[in-house]
């Protein structure tokens, strides 16, 4: 006596097929929403108490970063300036300017002003500014071009792929301390050179194995290993 029908066969594996399709695209899924700004914030602008303006105080003005990120060569953490910081200029300049009351506020009564942060890593990875930047990496290597961003924005993702990119190949991106903060700088290659130490690269790579030795840069093995990040 035959008790499943004869199309039981096909029905059970195009259910299988069904089911592992449906989980498929639910892992594609879950994979592509984890890279849109909706998780990763790239190129969100937060709300500001005071709308600072990175592209009128570098680009207009040149302000270097190190006058406001002062710890930034130093410490783990670039720093947000004090607001006396920003009264070394506005207690003569645009002192009445009505955007600028939470500023005077401020350093008036010594309270900080809480800024919405822009760039974060998550609490379970350890990073370190002033350790990329004594390897040669610049600013805009990971915040875009700032200086061009009349309200700051997140560039990179800052998701672990996107620092492993670097970490795999740190010679594509390491360049001349000198030329960490300079924010037009650009690498060599395609018709363009740097020189250093009295030779001229023309060659990115060339450069930043160069520069890798010379900077002690660990090895990629160190620099990929779990504990040099997640400690």
């Amino acid at each position: 006596m035959q008790i499943f029908p004869r199309n039981s066969n096909a029905i059970a594996r195009a259910s299988l097929i069904i089911v592992a399709v449906v989980v498929g695209g639910l892992g594609w899924g879950v994979w592509e929403l984890e890279r849109t700004p909706y998780i990763t914030n790239v190129g969100v602008r937060k709300p500001q108490p005071v709308p600072f303006s990175h592209q009128h105080h570098v680009t207009g003005l040149g302000i270097d970063c190190r006058y406001c990120h002062t710890s930034v060569e130093v410490s783990s953490f670039a720093g947000i300036p004090p607001t006396k910081t920003c009264m070394n200029c506005h207690s003569q300049i645009w002192t009445n300017a009505a955007f600028l009351e939470p500023v005077r506020e401020s350093f008036r009564s010594g309270r900080s002003i809480e800024w919405s942060r822009v760039n974060q890593v998550p609490n379970f990875v350890y990073f370190n500014h002033s350790i990329h930047i004594n390897k040669g990496v610049g600013c805009n290597t990971c915040h875009g071009p700032i200086d061009k961003m009349p309200l700051v924005y997140q560039a990179a993702s800052l998701q672990m792929e996107f620092c492993l990119d670097c970490h795999r190949a740190p010679e594509k991106y390491v360049r001349p301390r000198s030329e960490v903060f300079n924010m037009r700088y650009e690498p060599p290659g395609f018709g363009n050179h740097v020189d250093f130490n009295g030779t001229t690269y023309k060659d990115q790579t060339e450069l930043g194995n160069v520069l890798k030795t010379q900077y002690k840069v660990r090895s990629v093995k160190d620099i990929t290993s779990c504990n040099t990040c997640h400690r």
